[in-house]
């Protein structure tokens, strides 16, 4: 009995971090083009701006959305605002992240700046 409690503990504390597929550094671009560097780890991220300054917020995973190969996660920083990382591709490697009226806030990519231009362009 002990260890079905321990389990369910553990799912419990586990299941709020951030999922391995956003975990790490990304390079942004927001919508006027600017460049961050945008690093998430499993309970923090950081937003580091082009002069240097970072900024860090905690964050929970709130929820992960799955349909036709598309991701999204849902995250839930500790002041109140939400936020989806967005994978629009198959590729894991650019993706986008939207406020909670699902307005784009940046471009990730892991490769380079991509603008949402260059996201969504037609080969």
């Amino acid at each position: 009995m002990k260890k079905i409690i321990l389990f369910f503990i553990a799912v419990i504390l586990f299941s709020c971090e951030g999922s391995d597929t956003y975990q790490g550094k990304w390079k942004a671009l927001d919508s006027n083009d600017k460049k961050f560097v945008i690093t998430f780890f499993p309970k923090t991220f950081s937003i580091k701006d082009s002069i240097g300054e970072i900024k860090t917020y905690n964050y929970t995973q709130n929820s992960v959305k799955t349909e036709n190969s598309i991701e999204t996660y849902g995250i839930f920083l500790e002041d109140g605002r939400g936020y989806q990382i967005y994978f629009p591709l198959k590729d894991e490697s650019i993706g986008l992240i939207l406020d909670e009226n699902g307005e784009r806030m940046f471009t990730i990519s892991r490769n380079g700046y991509k603008t949402y231009e260059e996201i969504y362009k037609l080969d």
